[in-house]
């Protein structure tokens, strides 16, 4: 098990977060989790460990949101999509610049929250039906981006949120889709896990702050009011966009 206490400090307050984000508003803060382990263990290291700690708290994010908070219209497209996604990502990573793509994704989503915050919040709720094609694309595109940039939230946030869902609803159908692309990317990473033993050790030493955040996610969905809970997302889902164009346009410069 790992002996430095700062490790110990880092993790459970990146672990924490990363799991109140996922109780309460379906995900979101994952992308945090490697820039801040990076301060205690190295970038891949820390990437392998949160790609663990992550899919082992699906497992109590799926006792919280069940299968009858999920809009299942949806999933059985966004899914497919999803997969495709992941599968294009992986065939064409090496003959694809990702960061271009992971560029273009993370500049809509910044529209997109820029358009809501100027002006769609003060509309309506979205009222947009179930779009197959819609639902494929978000689906296509958050599976590639989760392939390349581990940062797949923004495209289905956008389409999920457009479709004006209860916030319960939106919360389980989003844990439901990166259930799924979480178990499709932790075989590389369990893999690479299981080349330095440490890590497993690291991520264990971690686990336990996993159910907590969660249940003080769900805690924070159960009191916030749909409207604010929403607001929430919204901020969420403009930082990972910014995080994720910074990334590419960096990438890009080098």
């Amino acid at each position: 098990m790992p002996t430095d206490p700062l490790f110990y400090l880092v993790g459970w307050a990146t672990t924490l977060l990363i799991a109140i984000g996922k109780g309460a508003f379906g995900g979101g803060l994952a992308i945090l989790g490697v820039p801040l382990l990076a301060l205690v263990v190295e970038p891949l290291q820390g990437a392998i460990i949160v790609a663990l700690l992550v899919a082992g708290m699906d497992l109590f994010a799926i006792r919280a949101f069940g299968f009858a908070t999920w809009s299942k219209p949806d999933l059985a497209w966004l899914m497919p999509g999803l997969v495709t996604g992941i599968g294009i990502g992986y065939a064409i990573f090496l003959m694809v610049d990702a960061r271009i793509v992971t560029l273009i994704i993370g500049l809509t989503t910044l529209s997109f929250t820029a358009h809501w915050f100027l002006r769609g919040r003060l509309a309506p709720p979205g009222t947009l039906p179930v779009s197959p094609l819609l639902a494929l694309f978000a689906g296509a595109a958050s599976g590639f981006t989760t392939f390349v940039a581990h940062a797949g939230g923004p495209p289905v946030a956008m389409y999920l949120l457009a479709r004006g869902l209860s916030k319960t609803s939106f919360v389980g159908t989003t844990i439901a889709i990166f259930m799924l692309g979480n178990l499709l990317k932790l075989p590389p990473y369990l893999s690479l896990a299981l080349k330095q033993p440490s890590l497993l050790w690291g991520a264990l030493a971690l686990a336990p702050a996993a159910p907590l955040g969660v249940w003080l996610g769900r805690w924070l969905h159960d009191r916030l009011d749909q409207k604010r809970l929403f607001f929430a997302c919204y901020l969420l889902l403009a930082a990972a966009a910014l995080k994720l164009t910074a990334d590419a346009a960096l990438a890009l410069l080098r």
